[in-house]
């Protein structure tokens, strides 16, 4: 027996939707998916008309999803923004040269700008110098760091107002259990915050907030986006990967687990009289900091003097 799509109940049902279970027809599913990230761009006020707004671009499939349904949300629903993609080249022979090259062919399938700016001219490293002298323990961690930093910085290069990134539900599900298994409570309310503010006056938001990997995936297939598919030659020993397979085991069992997580973050509040850190700045570089030194002048500090451990943990001096 043929299954009708539940939405439309017209076409024949091939997609069935890894977070509601609803079986749709494809053109339903785009339409679902698209407008559940319009609402909730809407519905968090993310944009103002006439917002410069840097997409986040790496060349795999959030980025490239993200930055075609920020064009297409952009011209049906009138949001007035000029739109960048902004990438960051970490410098990982084999990996990130071969991804920028998708990120180049993205910026002439969506007519977007593009910017890209590299660790080795912010930092004077790049992460195969850096790998070599760290190895492959705690290089996510640097990375992550620089990286952050690099996109604020690449922001106010182009002169923009905002960047969205293609955070998903499982990515912020999985930082929440991080920081729940780190003991990190001044990171809790910060990670399920659908829009921050970075460097400067410059935003930060996620529209795939509460939008599930599977259905970024599938939406790529079906509309045979280019993308870069293949995973970081670094991160094999990543906590993060931990943590990933733990909720995906999760949602095999009970698919609402991942949105689930989400919102007891979002419920999380700190008792009163618990010390947080205060936000400053660097005194070296200016960027955002709750210490006199922000973590990557501390990691860049160890990394110059040849003591590249130095930057990592609590205790650096």
């Amino acid at each position: 027996m043929v299954r009708l799509c539940v939405i439309c109940n017209k076409e024949r049902a091939i997609v069935k939707r890894p977070k509601t279970g609803q079986q749709v027809c494809r053109e339903c599913f785009y339409y679902v998916f698209e407008t559940e990230i319009h609402n909730t761009i809407t519905d968090n006020k993310l944009f103002k008309q006439g917002d410069k707004v840097a997409i986040a671009a790496s060349g795999g499939k959030d980025s490239t999803v993200l930055a075609y349904v920020m064009k297409l949300l952009n011209q049906r629903y009138q949001y007035g923004l000029d739109l960048f993609l902004l990438s960051i080249d970490e410098g990982i022979t084999g990996y990130r040269d071969d991804s920028l090259e998708t990120v180049k062919r993205n910026q002439q399938q969506y007519d977007l700008p593009l910017k890209i700016v590299s660790y080795s001219e912010l930092y004077g490293w790049s992460m195969d110098q850096i790998v070599k002298e760290v190895g492959l323990k705690n290089n996510c961690t640097f990375c992550g760091v620089f990286r952050r930093q690099a996109l604020d910085r690449g922001a106010v290069i182009l002169d923009v107002d905002h960047i969205v990134t293609g955070h998903n539900a499982d990515d912020i599900a999985e930082t929440v259990l991080m920081n729940i298994l780190r003991g990190d409570i001044a990171r809790l309310p910060r990670c399920t915050e659908i829009c921050t503010t970075g460097d400067g006056s410059i935003r930060r938001s996620k529209p795939f907030k509460y939008t599930y990997e599977k259905e970024i995936v599938m939406y790529a297939y079906f509309k045979k986006l280019d993308y870069f598919s293949t995973e970081c030659i670094y991160s094999p020993n990543a906590y993060r990967g931990h943590v990933r397979t733990f909720i995906k085991d999760l949602e095999s069992i009970r698919p609402s687990a991942i949105i689930d997580i989400i919102h007891s973050g979002e419920a999380f509040e700190i008792k009163e009289g618990v010390k947080l850190p205060v936000q400053g700045v660097c005194k070296r570089c200016g960027y955002m900091s709750s210490n006199e030194l922000c973590k990557a002048c501390m990691l860049l500090e160890g990394l110059n003097r040849g003591l590249p451990k130095l930057g990592i943990g609590k205790n650096f001096k």
